[in-house]
């Protein structure tokens, strides 16, 4: 049951992901298109505005958490604070120095994000707090009634 409810997170964890994406990947578009930014700050802006939606979706609907909040947030902000700096330099490396185009970095930027902050708050930020928030317990004592 357990191995099924981690399988059932992750599917939903990688289903918000994806609007989170969607937010990065427009705002990135926008911020590179229209404004003309070079790519880190576009890359930057586009990814702390998917941040806080994922952050938001994640905490009330995935992990189902009732933890403090600014403190799981400053637990996500340490994740950010190593990926931020490394995949913007390795963004901007690739993309101006190197000359891939910018939206296979970016691709390639998400899909590891994707993966590094599912583990880190599955097993960090929320791992003691799973299944506590309001709409878990009700679940829970649904099942218990059944």
């Amino acid at each position: 049951m357990k191995d099924n409810k981690d399988l059932v997170r992750a599917v939903k964890f990688v289903l918000f992901s994806c609007g989170a994406g969607i937010i990065q990947v427009l705002a990135f578009t926008l911020l590179n298109e229209v404004v003309k930014l070079p790519y880190w700050p576009a890359y930057l802006t586009a990814l702390v505005l998917s941040v806080l939606y994922n952050f938001t979706v994640n905490r009330k609907f995935t992990f189902k958490s009732a933890a403090n909040i600014p403190i799981a947030m400053l637990k996500v902000f340490g994740y950010y604070c190593v990926f931020t700096p490394v995949s913007t330099w390795l963004g901007d490396y690739f993309a101006e120095s190197k000359g891939v185009n910018e939206y296979i970095v970016l691709a390639v930027t998400m899909v590891c994000n994707l993966a590094t902050e599912f583990l880190f708050c599955r097993y960090v930020v929320y791992r003691n707090s799973i299944d506590t928030n309001e709409s878990a317990q009700k679940e829970k004592t649904v099942q218990q009634e059944r």
